[in-house]
């Protein structure tokens, strides 16, 4: 099966490259970017105002091809890709968690943002605990170990490069 997606709107941000840049929200604490949403979709803004954290799916767009075996940031060993948040993947679809601070018309002020200047918007939802946190044992593989490095890990070209 194949799909089409639009992008509803551009994320603006302070990372420009790649290279540099948090390869996840918890290295971006307290970075401000926005998204600028198509002027159209506004009325889909009413009522969220009052959630403090959203998903964002956004498009890889400095990615280029995949592979399924990748050395993520965190860690020398390389893994599944599926096992990763690695951008080279089949389909160039990221996800972050970022807080919301205000919306303003079709703009989206958001804070902890970790996507690049320019990153095309698939969707944003709400982060609802009740619905979204796990309950139970949660596991979070071999980022057990390593995870906690994300607050400091920052990205350099190899997931940019043609695959």
């Amino acid at each position: 099966m194949e799909f089409v997606y639009r992008a509803i709107g551009l994320v603006r941000s302070p990372h420009v490259r790649a290279e540099g840049a948090p390869i996840q929200p918890a290295g971006a604490r307290g970075v401000a970017g926005r998204i600028e949403l198509l002027p159209e979709l506004a009325p889909g803004l009413d009522d969220l105002e009052g959630f403090s954290h959203l998903f964002v799916l956004y498009h890889f767009h400095h990615s280029r091809g995949f592979e399924l075996s990748v050395t993520p940031f965190l860690d020398g060993d390389p893994h599944g890709v599926f096992a990763t948040r690695a951008p080279r993947r089949p389909n160039s679809i990221g996800l972050s968690v970022l807080r919301l601070d205000k919306i303003e018309s079709n703009v989206i002020h958001l804070l902890d943002v970790d996507l690049l200047d320019g990153t095309p918007v698939l969707d944003v939802k709400p982060y609802v605990p009740a619905f979204d946190t796990p309950e139970g044992e949660v596991r979070a593989g071999w980022l057990e170990t390593s995870g906690q490095g994300a607050r400091h890990a920052r990205a350099d070209a190899r997931f940019t490069r043609g695959g």
